[in-house]
């Protein structure tokens, strides 16, 4: 990949991609260097796409594919690592208490609900991306749901 469509690249995806590794590491540190590593893959990778959704897709798997190589790793398994050190700042209040909520959430949950809602890939796409059927993904988001309506209450809006 030429350094112009890379450069072009990182513009346009770099904030997919650490809103992917940020929702399934819950660490903003691991999610920075998780943007850091795909894109040095992406740098280092020959071959052409077939356009920019595919370009989009490849990035989506490679992100969540680091991001369950380093959830698995036996470092990390050993050390405890604090909870989320900071909180990005909100607009609303509800806004910080669904990130708060969304984060609390197991890995499964916070990957699917990101990919769904921010993302904006459908069932059957999550699940391609995931490798995992489509009725598996539809009850995960059906799960978070459920758990964020409980641990909301009346703030929770599934829109």
């Amino acid at each position: 990949m030429d350094k112009a469509r890379f450069n072009a690249a990182v513009e346009r995806h770099q904030t997919m991609v650490y809103r992917t590794a940020l929702h399934a590491l819950a660490n903003s540190q691991d999610a920075d260097d998780a943007v850091q590593e795909v894109f040095l893959r992406l740098y280092q990778r020959k071959g052409a796409f077939d356009g920019e959704e595919h370009l989009r897709r490849w990035l989506l798997r490679v992100t969540v594919n680091y991001c369950r190589d380093l959830l698995k790793s036996p470092w990390r398994r050993r050390v405890a690592l604090e909870e989320l050190p900071e909180t990005p700042v909100f607009d609303k209040p509800r806004e910080a208490a669904l990130y708060r909520e969304v984060m609390a959430l197991p890995e499964k949950y916070r990957t699917v609900l990101n990919l769904f809602y921010y993302e904006e890939l459908s069932v059957r796409e999550i699940g391609d991306l995931l490798g995992l059927g489509s009725s598996t993904v539809t009850t995960r988001l059906a799960r978070a749901r459920k758990r964020l309506k409980e641990r909301l209450g009346e703030d929770w809006q599934d829109e």
